[in-house]
């Protein structure tokens, strides 16, 4: 640490991304997709484009809301796009809670929440969740603060159903109240149509998982436009151009190919309930996930050793050293192929305990 970094700061536990590496693995640690991007964005990613580069990206990305809100039935200006979600969660937590201001979110859940609460001075309560990893409603219904939830959440891959959301959200009509969606194409209960009829609520989605473009960093999110005025507001006085002209594109030409998508997250879905029933036979506890990742973990092994005895085989899945998960892995949902490597390494490996 230098001694010129602000006192503001020198306490800051950044957020730890997942393992990135250059050698030859099975890569399930980080929630990517096993599946290429759809066709239609290389057609769209032309020389002439590329030649184009020189020029400033569109910093209104009219292209891409468009497209967005073609999708999902909302006009533009109810559509905010950032550099991946992350990006849109933290205009959001910085714009609405503000410094001092107050947020909730579940205490186990996606490790950014309480990284963007300390930067721009939040105050922040966690909420324990059940015993078995759900989201009691009951915690957050006329909360009167401003409330962040993955839905599914993360790293658990459990959901709330779109009658619970809608409860939380109509029962703080004063606060912001965002649902992390990150994950909702592999669950199928979005809540997005109740942009339409709560001003309170803001949801946020990503290419990253479902559309295969983690690489590029787009997300969005969708509320009434008010929200996304005040977003664009903050936006425009930090990085106008927060997308560069390939994302804008790609994401563009993503978002409207269904047809492709669909099909790749219904294999992943597919695999995802195999590989779950495959744990089980092992002798492992599996949440009901969700989304595209298995939280699962056993009494035979502990998941610390698990993960390492894995990754002696290249296989590479998330292991959380925190209290109450410590002893669950997170396994991203790869190929039929790549997941059958790992149950087979699995069955290898408890057969040698």
């Amino acid at each position: 640490m230098s001694r010129f970094l602000s006192d503001n700061y020198k306490s800051l536990v950044p957020y730890v991304p997942g393992e990135q590496v250059n050698v030859k693995v099975i890569k399930l640690n980080t929630n990517e997709s096993p599946f290429p991007p759809s066709p239609k964005v290389k057609e769209v990613i032309s020389e002439e484009v590329i030649d184009k580069l020189n020029l400033y990206s569109d910093p209104e990305l009219k292209e891409l809301t468009c497209a967005i809100a073609e999708q999902f039935g909302v006009t533009p200006d109810m559509v905010f796009c950032g550099n991946g979600s992350d990006d849109v969660l933290a205009f959001a937590i910085m714009g609405f809670c503000g410094k001092g201001g107050k947020l909730c979110c579940p205490e186990i859940s996606y490790g950014f929440y309480p990284v963007y609460a300390d930067i721009f001075g939040v105050e922040l309560e966690q909420i324990p969740l059940k015993d078995d990893f759900s989201i009691d409603v009951n915690d957050y219904i006329g909360k009167n603060k401003n409330i962040v939830i993955a839905n599914p959440n993360a790293p658990t891959g459990l959901a709330l159903t779109f009658d619970e959301v809608e409860s939380i959200v109509s029962s703080n009509p004063d606060n912001l109240v965002i649902m992390d969606e990150a994950y909702m194409a592999f669950c199928g209960e979005s809540c997005m149509e109740l942009v339409k009829k709560y001003p309170n609520l803001l949801v946020t989605r990503t290419f990253s998982k479902s559309h295969s473009l983690a690489g590029l960093r787009v997300g969005f999110g969708i509320a009434q436009k008010e929200i996304i005025e005040d977003m664009n507001k903050l936006k425009f006085s930090f990085n106008p151009y927060n997308l560069n002209t390939l994302s804008i594109k790609a994401a563009a030409a993503a978002i409207a190919d269904n047809e492709y998508y669909d099909e790749k997250i219904a294999t992943i879905v597919e695999t995802r309930e195999k590989v779950t029933d495959q744990l089980r036979q092992l002798g492992f506890t599996c949440t009901d996930s969700k989304s595209n990742f298995i939280f699962a973990s056993s009494d035979k092994i502990s998941a610390a050793e698990l993960a390492l005895e894995l990754r002696k085989r290249n296989i590479l899945i998330r292991y959380f050293n925190k209290a109450k998960i410590d002893n669950y892995l997170r396994i991203t949902v790869g190929s039929a192929e790549d997941m059958q490597t790992l149950v087979d390494a699995v069955k290898e490996i408890l057969e040698e305990k």
